[in-house]
């Protein structure tokens, strides 16, 4: 039989999706394109913004409209968010747990031809274990090590879908990228939804993990997915000064850069405490790329506050910021902030900072024009490769060069979004 899977989200939703196809491969099952007619549809839903809940949606009737005798499996956030709203003709329902479980919902439907609904009213404490091997047609493995999340930033959905924070055990996330080093993988990305928060439900933390992850043999790049900015402790930094196999990007969320509207958003920190670790992290490592999330038009966002913004971006001179025009997620604090912000302005505001990140990449980018740098192919087309840098740098060399190879590049100019490179040396 023939599955389809369309993935919708974040780092995380993506590995699941590989351990959903990794199951569903051991049980004999066909992976093919969402596109084509399957016999199953699985859409691994997202809740993060509106576009995310109308996408999720979108995919989900895609599918039914496909096939209508197929079987339709709706998973993740968007489901666990909508547990009262039925999601009409999916057949099986599975929030934030019991994914693991999937192949023997889909074949107990397959078999009694009755819905299933797989959703709790409390997402437990105990982390959901899942192993990958192989990730299909990619050069670098996702690794999850943690789920769930307790922030509660006031714009945000996700602790509400994804639970409290739970962690997979040290040893397992160990074996696990041992595994995918010894079959070849050369970089691994840690991701979690909240990652930085790893271990305290087990009595440990992050820096402890990094500290076994960085001695595993053959492994040549560690890169964490994203952290929060109070998550890099002097434990972690020493770490990251002391082991070049982690990569030299990190991305940091920001949010906004005014005190007012952090303490709005229960973010848990200010602007000079960021700023403040921002340049002990360059004093470390001079060159690293720090990119981050910045949401404009948030409730209460003056224009002043919005310049504010701005400026505190362009001061920190970001590799790349992700913009983010503020999204009401209904059960959120903020969805009942007073002063909302007109939709056309955040687009307004959106445009405006990611001209700054253009230009703030781009001034990146020069740095290294006549730098040699290792560059991981993961494309070739029309005569080109293309892969990334440890510091995230998107590269475009001559030749076709096989996705996971390991090259050294000089670069010779910037043709954005692309940094031009001409000397080839394989290294890997």
């Amino acid at each position: 039989m023939k599955v389809g899977i369309y993935t919708l989200g974040c780092k995380v939703n993506t590995y699941e999706s590989e351990y959903v196809i990794s199951l569903f491969q051991k049980r004999g099952y066909t992976i093919t394109d969402f596109d084509d007619s399957c016999d199953i549809y699985i859409i691994n839903t997202c809740t993060v913004t509106n576009q995310s809940d109308s996408k999720s949606r979108k995919m989900i009737h895609q599918a039914i409209r496909k096939n209508p005798n197929a079987c339709v499996v709706a998973m993740g956030c968007f489901v666990e968010a909508n547990k009262e709203s039925p999601i009409e003709g999916v057949n099986i329902l599975i929030g934030n747990k019991d994914k693991s479980k999937i192949v023997d919902l889909v074949e107990e439907y397959l078999q009694n031809k009755q819905n299933l609904v797989h959703l709790y009213s409390d997402l437990g404490t105990q982390f959901e274990n899942m192993e990958i091997e192989k990730v299909e047609g990619r050069t670098r493995a996702f690794v999850k090590i943690q789920d769930g999340c307790e922030n509660f930033c006031s714009y945000c959905i996700i602790p509400y879908v994804r639970g409290k924070c739970r962690s997979k055990k040290e040893m397992d996330v160990i074996t696990e990228i041992t595994s995918l080093v010894q079959n070849g993988y050369q970089e691994i990305v840690l991701t979690g939804i909240h990652t930085g928060n790893y271990g305290r439900d087990l009595g440990t933390d992050f820096a402890s993990l990094l500290k076994k992850i960085v001695t595993i043999p053959n492994l040549y790049r560690l890169r964490i997915s994203s952290i929060e900015i109070t998550e890099l402790t002097d434990e972690v930094l020493t770490i990251l000064e002391k082991y070049p196999v982690i990569c030299n990007h990190l991305h940091i969320p920001l949010q906004a850069g005014s005190d007012e509207i952090l303490k709005r958003m229960n973010r848990k920190y200010d602007t000079k405490y960021y700023q403040d670790k921002i340049e002990k992290i360059r004093t470390i490592r001079p060159d690293i790329s720090i990119s981050t999330d910045v949401i404009v038009g948030f409730p209460g966002e003056t224009e002043e506050l919005f310049q504010k913004t701005l400026e505190f971006c362009e001061k920190m001179a970001f590799s790349k910021i992700h913009v983010f025009p503020y999204s009401v997620r209904r059960g959120t604090p903020a969805s009942k902030f007073p002063n909302q912000i007109d939709g056309n302005i955040k687009k307004q505001r959106a445009r405006q900072l990611i001209a700054l990140s253009t230009t703030l990449e781009q001034n990146y980018m020069q740095k290294f024009v006549n730098s040699e740098i290792d560059v991981l192919i993961e494309q070739n087309k029309n005569g080109y490769s293309y892969g990334h840098t440890s510091n995230y740098l998107s590269i475009q060399v001559p030749g076709n060069y096989h996705s996971g190879q390991m090259i050294t590049a000089t670069i010779t100019s910037v043709s954005y979004p692309y940094c031009v490179a001409k000397e080839l040396i394989p290294t890997k």
